[in-house]
């Protein structure tokens, strides 16, 4: 044991440990710089609006500047953007990012996605209209014929067309239904009373 501590006083031990502290300096000192350059570090590109352009304007944009991109789907339509532009960018504009950074885009599509039209005949018009609503339709007017079940829904329209039940409209479309008024007409009267 005693020669191990001479050992730990002696020169050579003393430059042995200089050496190997020396080298571990060096080492970190140059794999830090080494980092610095491959990473850009510091060096900063700002991220463009993207927003309401179109594929081929935002593929150029983001290539004049070095940055990477992926489109995405998207299944919701927005009416104030155009059809296959930027809806959405992450990041958003005025990011700070690297150099060669992917940037994800949401792409506005063609329309609004078809919804199936639910089964709201022989329904009431305040049911129907709720059952519209779930599935993103609307109820432009109610038109009302001579039949015996008041607010009863009998038929529906769309831009003037008879519809049925299992059709596939736009989301956000409007539909005409036709309900009773609560009277029977008299032929349909003299019907009932034969039978």
């Amino acid at each position: 044991m005693k020669h191990f501590f001479q050992f730990l006083k002696s020169k050579t031990f003393l430059i042995q440990l200089g050496l190997a502290i020396l080298a571990i300096v060096l080492l970190v000192f140059f794999t830090l710089q080494w980092l610095k350059s491959e990473t850009n570090h510091g060096e900063f590109v700002e991220v463009p609006d993207f927003s309401k352009m179109s594929v081929q304007e935002m593929r150029k944009a983001a290539e004049d500047v070095g940055l990477r991109y992926e489109v995405l789907d998207s299944t919701n339509y927005n009416p104030e953007f155009p059809r296959f532009s930027i809806l959405e960018q992450n990041p958003v504009a005025g990011s700070k990012v690297k150099d060669n950074r992917k940037i994800y885009f949401t792409v506005n599509p063609s329309g609004y996605k078809k919804v199936t039209v639910p089964n709201i005949i022989q329904v009431t018009k305040r049911n129907a209209t709720s059952r519209l609503r779930a599935v993103g339709l609307e109820v432009q007017r109610v038109t009302y014929v001579d039949e015996l079940g008041k607010d009863m829904v009998y038929n529906m329209k769309f831009k003037g067309k008879y519809i049925k039940p299992g059709d596939k409209l736009p989301k956000t479309s409007k539909v005409e239904l036709i309900c009773g008024n609560g009277k029977i007409t008299s032929q349909a009267r003299i019907q009932a009373d034969s039978q």
